[in-house]
């Protein structure tokens, strides 16, 4: 069965669940006691079971009911604050950006109260994910992409420098004596499953011997391995654009002085070619440019 259930029904079902009571429900709905039961029974014909165990003056929910509710008032709730939030909303200019997780962590929200500062009159809607925006399909202005700024029927604004980089905590360095890359032989080294190949191309780049690229603990975003180095875990392999306020405030530190520059792998600001450029678009553009 892949139909929506009858949605008055369900409606009514709701508030009697909640209410645990068909007159409170009913006084609730602007509606009889009589309509608010017709409907449960709809709801129930429809679903093939029982959902509430009537008494004389009370219902109480089947365990089938139970966990319908569960399910129905969580759906509602988002329906009713989708509704709040687009009335609220209405009328005002919002800018709807994808970025990638780490990207959106590290360095895009710390610095976001600046634009509203300076734009508050501009909402921006902000979305995480790994996957490539679509501009064609997905309800979505610009993006901050990772990659050569080559995209077919792309703008893209270049950001800042990819600079790859070792850093742990001042403690773990101080520790573990790390002077020169040689020295992470038998140190755990931490990873993202995002770039699995980071430590291999700088281990490379600096001459490093007898260290394994690979071994070590991995997890699922960049922004985990950076915040495992700071609690002294091990050695992060990081893009230093996203570790820079935590290399100025001391929370990291970058034990050895090699830099692997990833030249034009790079991030970028992108939105489509061809769709009009809004006031909020080129505000934002022009923002980031300061950043």
């Amino acid at each position: 069965m892949n139909r929506l259930p009858p949605l008055n029904a369900v409606r009514a079902f709701e508030a009697a669940a909640r209410l645990m009571s068909i007159r409170k429900a009913a006084a609730e709905l602007f509606v009889t006691a009589g309509a608010v039961s017709r409907q449960v029974k709809v709801l129930e014909e429809f679903l093939g079971t029982e959902l509430f165990t009537r008494g004389h003056r009370a219902v109480a929910l089947t365990p089938a009911g139970e966990r319908y509710f569960a399910e129905v008032s969580r759906h509602l709730a988002g329906l009713r604050n989708a509704t709040i939030h687009l009335k609220e909303d209405k009328g005002r200019p919002t800018l709807k950006l994808r970025a990638y997780t780490t990207f959106a962590m590290r360095w895009l929200i710390p610095r976001l109260a600046s634009f509203h500062g300076l734009y508050p009159d501009i909402d921006v809607q902000l979305s995480a994910s790994l996957d490539a925006v679509d501009f064609d399909r997905e309800d979505v202005d610009a993006a901050v992409r990772l990659g050569s700024g080559n995209w077919q029927g792309q703008q893209a604004d270049r950001l800042m420098q990819n600079l790859l980089v070792p850093v742990c905590s001042p403690r773990f360095a101080a520790e573990r004596g790390l002077n020169q890359p040689d020295d992470l032989a038998g140190i755990l080294l931490l990873h993202s499953l995002a770039r699995p190949d980071d430590w291999a191309r700088w281990l490379s780049a600096a001459g490093a011997k007898d260290v394994n690229a690979y071994a070590g603990i991995k997890y699922e975003s960049s922004a985990m391995s950076y915040q495992a180095a700071a609690e002294g875990h091990g050695v992060a392999i990081a893009q230093k654009a996203l570790v820079a306020d935590d290399l100025k405030q001391g929370r990291l530190c970058q034990p050895f002085a090699v830099e692997l520059d990833m030249a034009e792998f790079t991030y970028y600001f992108v939105f489509p070619i061809g769709r009009e450029r809004t006031r909020e678009l080129e505000a934002f553009r022009q923002w980031l440019k300061t950043q």
